[in-house]
């Protein structure tokens, strides 16, 4: 193994920091002793008598601590001198650091509260605003006045709304400003940023919502496609670099050097959204395959033969993409990231025509199992209900089986599944423990035609807020791509059968209908899909089904 190859090893052990280390200033000295005094004193396994004393004083550092970032936090909003600024901003972010959770949460609480923005002044401004007069000659053309009166009035209008302006920006936005500017900050934001996510998760506090909702947007400008940096990834770059690529990437984890060497090698490309105030550190990154044909597997693309000639490929297919900062949720970073991929790969490699992803269905198998769960429920309240005079259960009930499918099921129920009907018997099959039906022809003969088809209704037809319901989808559907294929048992990992019973989804990105495709889903929700998905959903919207035909149970 060389050099290189053992600096990964080892620094793979641990997961990447996620602060920059600044300089420690006085304050910060004191904060970071105070923790270290608050921990309890395990060389001793004899309890003290004075042990309530002693979580007293742990206690009592702990206020302190959250006292003094608290003061550091004010002094950096309101300080004027730019010559002790950076200290104090070295104060914050390395005394934050310190905070445990819960005083973590207490201090964003009271920045979003006690920092956003002056309404009394605002109501003032506004109502200052709405009682000046404009006179009748004054209209959108009012610029070109020439009259002395009419100027004067003008500058009125102008100046309150300069001051509006001002008044509208809540006063956290001087903490965000100076952070930005400062060494280390931007990645701080992040860190601050996935705190306050966490937070909204376990409650929905509005100031805080607000507060999130203006970091995002001054990230997602700070981070705009202008000022990163596209790089492509190789395994001549420094093992710090590479140590990020291994222990961030999320969609497929890389499970040794060799693996590694394999992405990043002949066949293969990695390219990464860098910013040069987090240096070393790809914000996002994306793995492609270059290949003949557009991959129905995964296995296929990590572990099969060696990769063909690059000059014999056809096909640019994404197979991951990974996003390094919890921070930037919600800032599509890899819209830009792919559609910049695309140019490059097409400008480097002309005879590459196809660009399409091997995609995961993350949501897929939530939406079925509950899906199941319930209708094999109302399943058996409307037998019921057929032998009663109460019918209430037949209003919400749907057979999400075709006939064909129905019978198959219930033929297996008897030797190797329990079930009251098809859709009890398919969830107690796709619940069963260490995914055996994976493991039976049978059972994946029954369970094939039901599976592909109700994942092409997932993808097409489950939607929230007007959009598809699969956040995967969702991503690429909004980038311009259309759903193209359904891979039949395309992951066979423990994730893969988790989330969507082992199967994959191909979308393609068609260069000359990207923007077409994106306007139409942003507008109207339009998902573009290829002829054979969309014939999966009509064979059940029309009740001809028939079970599906072996050329559309291949895709």
């Amino acid at each position: 193994m060389n050099k290189k190859g053992l600096a990964i090893l080892m620094r793979t052990r641990m997961r990447p920091s996620h602060s920059t280390k600044l300089t420690l200033s006085p304050l910060t000295n004191e904060v970071n002793q105070m923790a270290q005094n608050s921990q309890p004193n395990r060389s001793s396994p004899r309890v003290s008598q004075f042990q309530g004393s002693k979580n007293l004083n742990a206690s009592s550092n702990t206020e302190r601590e959250f006292e003094l970032v608290r003061e550091s936090m004010h002094s950096a909003i309101s300080m004027n001198k730019t010559e002790v600024l950076d200290s104090v901003l070295n104060d914050f972010s390395e005394g934050y650091s310190c905070l445990d959770y819960e005083n973590r949460r207490r201090l964003l609480l009271l920045l979003a509260k006690e920092y956003d923005l002056n309404r009394a002044q605002v109501r003032e401004l506004i109502k200052q605003y709405l009682g000046l007069e404009v006179p009748s000659g004054l209209g959108e053309n009012a610029e070109l006045s020439t009259g002395v009166e009419d100027e004067g009035l003008l500058s009125a209008f102008y100046r309150i709304e300069r001051n509006l302006r001002h008044a509208l920006k809540p006063v956290y936005e001087v903490l965000f400003e100076r952070l930005n500017t400062h060494p280390g900050g931007l990645k701080f934001l992040t860190i601050l940023r996935a705190d306050i996510l966490f937070i909204l998760a376990e409650a929905n506090v509005a100031s805080l919502r607000a507060l999130d909702s203006y970091l995002k947007e001054k990230l997602s400008t700070w981070l705009s496609p202008a000022a990163l940096e596209l790089h492509q990834i190789t395994w001549d770059d420094p093992a710090s670099l590479l140590e990020k690529i291994v222990a961030y990437e999320a969609v497929h984890p890389i499970s040794n050097l060799i693996d590694l060497k394999r992405r990043l090698g002949v066949g293969r490309r990695c390219f990464g959204y860098l910013h040069p105030a987090i240096p070393g550190e790809p914000l996002i990154f994306i793995e492609v395959a270059l290949l003949k044909d557009v991959a129905q597997s995964i296995q296929e693309v990590l572990w099969d033969d060696p990769p063909i000639p690059e000059c014999e490929a056809t096909c640019a297919l994404f197979y991951s993409i990974s996003s390094t900062q919890p921070g930037l949720s919600g800032i599509n970073l890899g819209k830009f990231l792919i559609k910049r991929v695309i140019t490059l790969v097409k400008r480097e490699m002309p005879h590459i025509s196809t660009f399409a992803t091997l995609s995961p269905i993350p949501g897929f198998m939530q939406w079925l199992l509950s899906k199941l769960a319930s209708q094999s429920k109302l399943a058996e309240a409307e037998d019921m209900s057929q032998s009663s005079v109460d019918s209430s259960g037949s209003a919400f009930w749907e057979n999400i089986l075709e006939p064909k499918e129905e019978k198959a099921l219930m033929d297996l129920s008897e030797g190797v599944a329990t079930g009251k009907n098809g859709m009890e018997v398919m969830l107690n099959l796709l619940n069963s423990t260490n995914y055996e039906w994976t493991n039976s022809a049978e059972l994946l003969s029954a369970l094939r035609s039901p599976l592909i088809r109700l994942c092409a209704r997932y993808l097409l037809q489950e939607k929230k807020r007007g959009k598809a319901l699969d956040s995967v989808a969702n991503f690429h559907l909004q980038n311009g791509a259309m759903v193209e294929r359904i891979n039949w048992m395309a992951d066979r990992s423990e994730k893969g059968l988790h989330q969507s019973g082992g199967l994959m989804v191909n979308y393609v990105y068609r260069l000359e209908k990207i923007e077409e495709y994106a306007q139409s889903y942003f507008s109207t929700g339009h998902i573009n899909a290829s002829a054979d998905l969309h014939q999966l959903i009509k064979l059940k919207e029309h009740g001809d089904f028939g079970g599906l035909p072996e050329e559309i149970l291949s895709i």
